[in-house]
């Protein structure tokens, strides 16, 4: 907070204007400012000092960093930062932004001197243009450029560099980019060229890799197509890695997807065509120097009961269903990936997120049921109901899959590749203000074995919060038994206090203990 002896509001210079003020932090006075001043809630931009920064680096040593802003036109504004270190090294680092009416440029650069007796520098852009094809809904081209003088550069001053758009999101690759985004009202296009440099490798061989190009392609061939859609999609890609090792690809998917048809029991149904093919050829890579066709279908069949009993005050629900998948095809050895489930993704196609169909055939039963608590307050005005609680809720999920028979290639940690998987389930209790259980679980076939628990619970009494988290896995699905909690009690609106723990009982050895303080309010956080 700032308190002042005297504060104005200049209208014509659109300023807040204090005399005598003084900086308070924890309500502790910690700074004295004779005058100062700052825009008023009117002004987007004005030029001026921005918020200095004090640092301190264990390798550069103490800094001291001084932003300027300059707004040079409506629609463009340069930000100069320089900054001092107490191991003669000064860097000066520049940020040019311009937006105009259909394009945006951002211009990110510096320059360090004294580091090592060398100096250093980078240079990134971002250009993003509208193109505004008149046959397109949308049509954009966006420019991206990443150079630095130095494969350390970035990671060394990582802390000292201007956060803009344009700066890297991985400090140890470089991308430069060209992409061309097309939306038509029948397909959506995106294709462009990628490079990637790694700047924690010294091999020239190893350092770079370049897509050149890659496209995606999304269509719906026909949206009432014998009681369905048809959508297409095409996607592929050049890729040159370690100077000469080449792999091409391109992909094709073809999906029919049936409205939700009703019969007079109420079983809600709707199936799925699914087909898929692969173009694959490479050069000293995993891919064949001769062009490799593949070809992948799936066909999948869903049905649901969806049944509601309502009392007075709560809705339950209770859905059976079911999904019928069939590969006659076959799939590419998975066994050795790790992959999970569970009842969350269990009734999802792409379950496993192998990029292959699940090969064989399965049958995925399961249950839901779901009770809401509701209260209703009658509105005196004009005397309608309003649903008050919505998020009080009982919830109970189970589901297995059953196949004619094992499955070799599918990843063995799901266990989806025996004939009989294990059963998922989850509970979750959330009727209660004070009380909330997660549950969920894993039981083998033979109903004796649970491979799989993960149990949350949070307690609250009062200014005190309590949670229990406890992990173990067995056999197929992994090996883990991990057991965390968390007390946290709110001193007042602004102030926490938080001791947090978690032990690792595979290894008999507790991991962290934790001691939290924490001061909040609307702009600030500490801790």
């Amino acid at each position: 907070t700032i308190k002042s002896e005297k504060i104005e509001h200049d209208k014509n210079k659109r300023q807040i204007e204090y005399k005598n003020a003084i900086l308070n932090v924890y309500d502790i006075p910690v700074f004295y400012f004779p005058k100062f001043f700052h825009p008023d809630p009117t002004v987007n931009r004005q030029s001026g000092f921005l918020r200095p920064v004090i640092n301190k680096s264990n390798v550069l040593g103490s800094s001291l960093t001084q932003p300027y802003f300059k707004v040079i036109s409506d629609n463009q504004d340069y930000t100069f930062t320089p900054t001092w270190f107490d191991k003669d090294i000064i860097s000066l680092q520049n940020e040019y932004r311009q937006a105009n009416e259909n394009s945006n440029f951002l211009a990110d650069f510096g320059f360090v001197n004294g580091y090592k007796n060398n100096n250093r520098s980078h240079l990134f852009v971002n250009y993003d243009l509208d193109l505004q094809l008149d046959e397109f809904e949308d049509s954009n081209l966006f420019v991206a450029v990443e150079q630095v003088s130095n494969d350390t550069y970035l990671s060394v001053f990582s802390d000292h560099l201007t956060i803009s758009q344009a700066r890297p999101g991985n400090l140890n690759s470089l991308n430069n980019k060209i992409k061309l985004t097309l939306g038509h009202e029948d397909y959506s296009l995106s294709t462009g060229f990628d490079s990637y440099e790694n700047l924690k490798t010294s091999k020239s061989s190893d350092r770079y890799q370049y897509i050149l190009p890659y496209y995606n392609f999304d269509t719906v061939l026909g949206e009432k197509f014998f009681d369905g859609s048809i959508s297409f999609n095409s996607s592929g890609s050049n890729n040159l890695n370690n100077t000469n090792e080449l792999k091409t690809s391109i992909t094709n998917n073809v999906q029919y997807s049936s409205l939700d048809f009703i019969n007079k029991l109420g079983i809600k149904n709707q199936y799925n065509f699914l087909f898929k093919n692969n173009n694959l050829i490479g050069k000293k890579s995993e891919y064949k120097s001769s062009p490799q066709i593949e070809l992948e279908s799936l066909f999948e069949f869903n049905s649901t009961l969806p049944l509601i009993n309502k009392q007075t005050n709560s809705n339950n629900y209770l859905t059976p269903k079911l999904s019928l998948m069939f590969n006659p095809i076959g799939m590419k050895d998975k066994s050795s990936e790790s992959r999970s489930v569970g009842v969350g993704n269990i009734f999802s196609t792409n379950r496993l997120g192998i990029g292959t169909f699940e090969e064989g055939k399965s049958l995925t039963l399961g249950i839901d049921y779901r009770k809401e608590k509701i209260n209703f307050n009658k509105k005196l005005e004009n005397n309608e109901e309003q649903l008050d609680d919505i998020n009080k809720y009982f919830e109970f999920k189970l589901a297995t899959v059953i196949r004619d028979k094992e499955e070799r290639f599918i990843p063995n940690r799901s266990t989806l590749h025996r004939k009989n998987s294990n059963i998922f389930g989850s509970i979750n209790n959330n009727l209660y203000d004070n009380v909330k259980i997660g549950y969920g679980f894993a039981l083998d076939n033979d109903l004796s074995t649970f491979e799989y628990n993960s149990i949350d619970t949070t307690f609250l009494f009062g200014n005190f919060e309590t949670t229990f988290n406890f992990l173990e896995e067995n056999g197929e699905m992994g090996d883990a038994n991990v057991l965390s909690s968390s007390i946290s009690y709110n001193l007042d609106e602004n102030n926490f206090l938080t001791f947090k723990t978690r032990r690792n009982r595979k290894i008999n050895l507790t991991e962290y203990y934790d001691l939290v303080y924490e001061y909040k309010n609307d702009c600030l956080t500490a801790g």
